[in-house]
C-alpha cells in the first residue's frame, strides 16, 4: 500500500465514525445486568485529566487505558513500548539501546528527544517520573506490578504544566487478599532473559507489595548489551474510615549499559546490527566508534514517596510528597584526533542529582444551578540539584577512560505551579475549565572557571488555561470539544550547549502552543466502543536541534509549527471468544514558517504521518487459553529539519502470541509465547534527530521470540 493510499484510508476511517456514531444513537440498547454494566467499556474509570475517579466515556478528552492483562500476561514487561503502540496518537520507539531509554512522542511532542522522554509527562502512582525541567525516564516504570496505564493526549494535558504534550500515567496494583508469592522467568532472542519475584498480601487495614527483577540482554545491535535491576515496594494503610496512606519506594540500577550509537544510512543498509566504523585515524586498528570509546552509561536511581488522602463527605484533601537520588556516569564518543576546545565539557558526563517535590490539593463538591460543581485547587512544587562534572574520554592514546576534568558545576531546577480545575455537570452537559500558572527556574553555579564563568540564572513562566464541553447525545453517544494553551521550556540538557560552543545557552525561549480538539465517544451495540478525535496544535518558538554530534546536542528556537490530525480507536467483543482492537492515527506536522535553510512546509523530524495498530484475538470461555495476531505500522520518518536526508522508510510488522493458564490448588501457573516480526522485516526502529554526522538510524529487531512462564502460590 502506498503512503498516499494509507493516509486516505486512515482519514476515511476517521470520518466514517461520525455517521456510525449518530446511527448508534438512534438504536435501542438492550438492558444490562449490574455485572455487565460494571464491565462495560463505557464505564472504564480513570483519574488522569480530572484528578479524581471519572469514567473516561464522560471526560471531554482523548484518553486510553491499557489494562493489567495487556501489560502482564503476554509481554516480557521490559519496555513500556510493548503496549503503548496500541494507543492512537502515541509513538513509543524502542531504540534497542538501553543506555538511552525509550523515545515517546504524543501528537509529535517529544519526537526530538535524543535520549529519555521530553515533551510528554510521565507519572507513576501519582509521583512524577519527569524532573522539574521536563526530562523523564520511562525505564523507572515498574511494569511487573502495573495495574493499568492511562494515556492522555490533547488540550487536557496542559493541566499538568510544563512539557505536557501528553501524559502517560502508570498505576501499580493494590495489595489484597491472603499473602501470595510469585516467580516469573522470561527468555528470548539475542540473549534476553528476565527473572522476577514478587510477594503481596493484606491483613486488616495494612497491605504490602514487594517486587525485585533482573533483566539481561546481549543486545540486538552490536555493543548493545545491558543489565537492569529493579526493586519496588508499596505499603497501603487505612489510617481511619475516611483516610488512606500509601508509601512507595523504588530503585533502578544499570551498570555499564552499552550504547551502540546511531549509524549512517549506508551502514544500516549493510547490516542493521552493525556499528559505525571510526575512520578518522587509519594508523589505528579499525573499530567502531562504540567499541573504540566503549560508549556506555551507568544509572543508579532511587526514590520514595507517600500519598495521603482524607475524605470529608464528598470533599477530599490529598497530599503527595516524594524525594530521591539519581546518579549517572556516561561515556560518549568523539572522533579520533579531536582536540577539545577550552569551552568543551569533555566526553564523560558524571552527575549526582537529588530531587524532591510535593503536590497538595483540595477537592470541593457542591450543588450549583441545578447541577454538580467539582472544584480542585492545588499547588505543585519540585526541585532538583545536580552536582555535575565532565571529563575528557581519553588519556593519551587510550580511549573510553576518564581523563582530565573539563567541567564542574552545580545545576538547580525548580518549579512552583498553583492550579485550579472546575467541572460542572447537569443533565446532558459537562463543562470543564482549568488554569495553571507555571514558573520554572534554572540556576547554574560554575566551579570550573579556567574557560570562563558560565554561572547564571533564567526563569520561565506561563499561564495555561483550559476549557472543555461534553454533550451526552444519548446514553451511548457523547460528543465534546476542548481548547487549551500549553508551554514547553528547554530541559537542562537543552541549555547545556550553544551552537557556537560557548557554554550555556540561556537565550533559548520556551515554546508556546494552542491546542484545539473535537471528538466523539460511542458504543455501537453493547460490545463495541469507538473513540475518535480531530485536533490542531499551533506552536510558536518550537524547540529544535541546532547541532548534534557524539552525544553533544545543542538546541535553538525555530519558527511556528502546525500539527493537524485525527485519531480513531475501536475495541470490539465479536462473540464466541473473539475480540478486536484498532488504533489509527493521521498527523500532519510541519514547520508553518520557514527558518534558516528550512523551507515552509517541511515535516517535523521524528514524527510519522500515519500509525496503525491492529489486533485480532481469541480466548477460550474459561480464559485458560488464548491467542492473537497483531500488526503495527508506521509511515516514514524524516531525520532532520530540511527533509533532505534519507527518511526512515515506513513499515508494517506482524506479531503472533499465545497464552495459557492453569489452577492447581493454591497454585496458579501462566505461560505465554510470542513471535514478533513474523516476516523478518528490516526496518528502522527510531531516528536520532539532527545528528551532525548523519548517524541518524537505529535498527530494530528482525524476527524474534519471547517465552515466559510464571507460578503464583496463595497461602
Amino acid at each position: 500500500m502506498t503512503q498516499h493510499a494509507f493516509r486516505l484510508n486512515a482519514i476515511a476511517a476517521l470520518c466514517a465514525c461520525w455517521p456510525l456514531a449518530l446511527f448508534a444513537a438512534d438504536q435501542p440498547q438492550p438492558p444490562q445486568t449490574p455485572e455487565q454494566a460494571a464491565q462495560s467499556p463505557m464505564n472504564i474509570v480513570v483519574v488522569t485529566g480530572s484528578r479524581d475517579e471519572h469514567t473516561s466515556f464522560d471526560l471531554p478528552a482523548a484518553i486510553d487505558v491499557i489494562d493489567a492483562s495487556q501489560i502482564r500476561d503476554t509481554q516480557p514487561r521490559v519496555n513500556a513500548s510493548e503496549v503503548l503502540s496500541a494507543v492512537p496518537g502515541l509513538v513509543a520507539r524502542d531504540r534497542q539501546n538501553y543506555a538511552q531509554d525509550l523515545q515517546i512522542s504524543s501528537r509529535g511532542f517529544g519526537a526530538r528527544s535524543a535520549f529519555g522522554v521530553r515533551g510528554v509527562r510521565l507519572i507513576a502512582d501519582g509521583i512524577p517520573a519527569t524532573m522539574p525541567d521536563g526530562q523523564g525516564q520511562a525505564a523507572t516504570f515498574n511494569l511487573d506490578m502495573a495495574e493499568r496505564i492511562e494515556v492522555l493526549r490533547g488540550p487536557f494535558s496542559a493541566l499538568y504544566g510544563n512539557h505536557s504534550g501528553g501524559v502517560v500515567q502508570l498505576f501499580t496494583r493494590d495489595p489484597k487478599g491472603a499473602p501470595s508469592i510469585e516467580t516469573s522467568v522470561t527468555g528470548g532472542s539475542d540473549g534476553m532473559r528476565k527473572l522476577d519475584v514478587n510477594a503481596q498480601g493484606k491483613t486488616g487495614a495494612v497491605g504490602y507489595l514487594l517486587d525485585v527483577s533482573r533483566f539481561d540482554t546481549d543486545g540486538f545491535r552490536d555493543h548493545g548489551a545491558a543489565r537492569r535491576d529493579q526493586a519496588y515496594a508499596k505499603l497501603t494503610a487505612a489510617t481511619s474510615e475516611t483516610s488512606r496512606l500509601v508509601l512507595t519506594a523504588s530503585g533502578l540500577r544499570q551498570d555499564d549499559t552499552q550504547d551502540p550509537l546511531g549509524v549512517t544510512w549506508a551502514t544500516y543498509l549493510r547490516d542493521p546490527r552493525a556499528g559505525e566504523i571510526d575512520t578518522t585515524d587509519t594508523q589505528l586498528p579499525q573499530r567502531t566508534l562504540a567499541e573504540r570509546y566503549n560508549t556506555r552509561k551507568s544509572i543508579d536511581h532511587k526514590q520514595a514517596g507517600l500519598t495521603w488522602e482524607s475524605r470529608f463527605g464528598a470533599n477530599r484533601l490529598q497530599m503527595t510528597a516524594y524525594g530521591g537520588n539519581r546518579r549517572v556516569v556516561q561515556y560518549q564518543a568523539f572522533s579520533r584526533g579531536f582536540q577539545a576546545p577550552p569551552t568543551h565539557s569533555g566526553g564523560v558526563v558524571d552527575f549526582d542529582r537529588d530531587f524532591y517535590g510535593v503536590d497538595l490539593n483540595w477537592r470541593d463538591v457542591r450543588e450549583l444551578a441545578g447541577g454538580t460543581l467539582r472544584t480542585t485547587v492545588g499547588i505543585d512544587a519540585s526541585r532538583s540539584t545536580d552536582s555535575r562534572q565532565g571529563f575528557e574520554n581519553f588519556v593519551g592514546n587510550e580511549f573510553g577512560v576518564r581523563g582530565r576534568l573539563r567541567r564542574d558545576e552545580e545545576d538547580k531546577v525548580s518549579n512552583l505551579d498553583p492550579y485550579l480545575q472546575m467541572e460542572w455537570e447537569r443533565d446532558k452537559w459537562v463543562v470543564t475549565g482549568g488554569l495553571r500558572r507555571s514558573r520554572v527556574t534554572f540556576e547554574v553555579a560554575d566551579r570550573y572557571l579556567s574557560n570562563g564563568n558560565d554561572s547564571g540564572e533564567v526563569r520561565y513562566s506561563h499561564t495555561t488555561p483550559l476549557v472543555g464541553v461534553l454533550y451526552k447525545v444519548s446514553p451511548t453517544l457523547n460528543v465534546y470539544a476542548s481548547a487549551a494553551r500549553g508551554f514547553e521550556t528547554p530541559t537542562l540538557n537543552e541549555l547545556f550547549y550553544s551552537g557556537t560552543g560557548t557554554g550555556f545557552n540561556f537565550n533559548v525561549q520556551p515554546a508556546t502552543s494552542t491546542h484545539l480538539e473535537a471528538g466523539v465517544k460511542t458504543l455501537l451495540g453493547k460490545d463495541i466502543r469507538l473513540n475518535a478525535a480531530l485536533f490542531q496544535v499551533k506552536t510558536q518558538d518550537e524547540l529544535v536541534v541546532d547541532a548534534s554530534s557524539g552525544g553533544r546536542t545543542s538546541y535553538r528556537n525555530a519558527s511556528a509549527t502546525l500539527r493537524q490530525g485525527g485519531e480513531l480507536s475501536l475495541d470490539a467483543d465479536l462473540g464466541a471468544g473473539w475480540n478486536a482492537k484498532l488504533a489509527v492515527s493521521a498527523l500532519r506536522a510541519i514547520y508553518d514558517e520557514a527558518f534558516g535553510n528550512v523551507p515552509q512546509g517541511s515535516r517535523l523530524p521524528g514524527v510519522p504521518r500515519t500509525s496503525v495498530f491492529g489486533e485480532l484475538g481469541w480466548k477460550e470461555a474459561s480464559g485458560r487459553w488464548g491467542a492473537a495476531l497483531e500488526t503495527i505500522a508506521n509511515g516514514r520518518v524524516y531525520a532532520e529539519d530540511t527533509n533532505t536526508a534519507q527518511p526512515a522508510p515506513g513499515y508494517a510488522i506482524f506479531n503472533a502470541r499465545a497464552q495459557a493458564s492453569q489452577q492447581l490448588g493454591g497454585w496458579r501457573f501462566k505461560e505465554f509465547v510470542r513471535l514478533n516480526n513474523l516476516f523478518d522485516r528490516q526496518y528502522v526502529g527510531s531516528v536520532i534527530v539532527g545528528d551532525a554526522n548523519r548517524r541518524f538510524y537505529e535498527g530494530a529487531q528482525g524476527r524474534n521470540w519471547v517465552l515466559g512462564v510464571s507460578g503464583q502460590y496463595q497461602f
